[in-house]
């Protein structure tokens, strides 16, 4: 499974800036864009129903990580708002990855809406070998990390993994062409990049068993966002 169009990562921290970027692109280009932590707890659930409400997708980005009742209350609430990603993480183990699923479906039920797809996050992009060994304590290998990771998460009932387009082909190997890798930390050819490690081109993701895309600073900061985005989309569909 594909997602065709590249994710933009609306990483701002107020509603207007938010919009505002959003209006650059035609009307009729709808978009999926993805809400993280930054601008939710800035500006909450109005403005992911603001932005569903211009015809955009949502990934609600918010990385849920807590006792399993508390995970699956807070999935209940994020099932009602009509996003289309949504993300907990893996590291919280098996219950807590179900307990995730079952709130997420059960609010999305009781609202009508249609059923967001959960992510596990596996290891974030910005880290690297040397922090799995020495901060983690890991006794295996980031690469290693990532398929246990991803192995839980489709084991657990979850519908794919965020992970970084290294791993993602062998996290289609171990699950199915179904299950989302959902990859972070793409940049293009010559930008910055900034804090991330393990970083991705679109069309080297695409080549490496990405599902979907994730892309932030590549677009939003460029000097012409619409442009930057038709960039990626061609690099990402071409291949």
């Amino acid at each position: 499974m594909k997602i065709t169009r590249p994710i933009i990562a609306l990483d701002f921290n107020d509603r207007q800036v938010a919009l505002d970027f959003l209006e650059k692109f035609p009307a009729d280009e709808k978009l999926f864009v993805k809400i993280g932590m930054e601008l939710y707890y800035s500006e909450g659930q109005e403005l992911v129903k603001e932005v569903k409400a211009l015809g955009h997708d949502v990934f609600l980005d918010l990385k849920c990580h807590d006792i399993p009742h508390t995970v699956e209350r807070a999935m209940f609430v994020l099932g009602s708002l009509g996003v289309s990603l949504t993300t907990t993480h893996a590291s919280g183990g098996s219950e807590m990855l179900k307990a995730a699923k079952h709130g997420l479906t059960e609010g999305a039920l009781q609202a009508g809406q249609a059923e967001p797809k959960l992510l596990a996050i596996t290891q974030l992009t910005s880290t690297d070998e040397a922090m799995v060994k020495k901060e983690q304590l890991s006794a295996v290998s980031l690469q290693e990390s990532v398929a246990n990771y991803a192995k839980l998460a489709y084991a657990s009932g979850l519908d794919g993994v965020v992970c970084s387009g290294h791993e993602a082909k062998q996290v289609e190997a171990l699950t199915t062409p179904e299950f989302l890798r959902v990859t972070p930390g793409i940049r293009l050819a010559n930008d910055s990049v900034g804090d991330q490690k393990r970083v991705m081109t679109p069309d080297k993701a695409a080549k490496n068993g990405s599902s979907a895309i994730v892309v932030g600073r590549s677009i939003t900061q460029a000097k012409d966002p619409v442009v930057a985005y038709a960039t990626v989309k061609e690099l990402w569909r071409e291949n």
